[in-house]
């Protein structure tokens, strides 16, 4: 063979071994893919979740000093409509002395502080905290009072007394008229 021969041999190598390589990685990225995609969307809500991504309640019949239970993403909500004493109750409290710093105007919808909406799960170990029927125990601050390990929260659903690291929960909220509350 000629001195020529060995490079066109060479470099015909050369592409075949880059051309293996090519499709080599190619193979593997697409089995990646294809392993990877049946585990990542098994990780997606169900569709009955997705179906109670947001739900709208009437608060019309609430009268000031009640509360109401429902259901929100498989979880219990709570909505309260304030009377003017516990707005001026939780507007006088210290933020200094909370332990998740938050004003009863930031917890509700600008225009709407009577109305309190706030998921109905303790956030120590996820209890439903009573309160929120007629006859509850509402704990120390006349909020809401977790039976399982004793937390104690306000009028406002922030924590004050017990192990709960933070406030209840408040989802996002959208008031569509008067009366009728979006939730999600």
């Amino acid at each position: 063979m000629t001195e020529d021969n060995n490079e066109n041999v060479n470099e015909e190598g050369v592409r075949r071994r880059d051309f293996i390589n090519v499709a080599a990685v190619s193979f593997a990225g697409v089995g990646g893919a294809a392993v990877l995609y049946p585990l990542i969307t098994q990780m997606a809500p169900s569709a009955d979740v997705l179906a109670l991504a947001s739900i709208e309640v009437d608060v019309s019949a609430l009268e000031p000093g009640q509360a109401i239970k429902t259901i929100f993403r498989k979880q219990p909500l709570f909505i309260r409509n304030l009377t003017p004493e516990e707005i001026e109750e939780a507007n006088a409290v210290d933020m200094a002395s909370l332990r998740e710093p938050q004003t009863l105007a930031e917890r509700t919808a600008p225009g709407h502080e009577n109305i309190l909406v706030t998921m109905g799960v303790c956030t120590h170990l996820g209890c439903v905290p009573l309160g929120a029927a007629q006859g509850e125990i509402k704990g120390e601050f006349d909020g809401y009072f977790c039976p399982c390990h004793g937390s104690h929260y306000d009028t406002a659903g922030r924590i004050r007394k017990g192990p709960a690291p933070t406030n209840l929960e408040v989802p996002e909220i959208e008031f569509l008229s008067d009366t009728v509350i979006k939730v999600g």
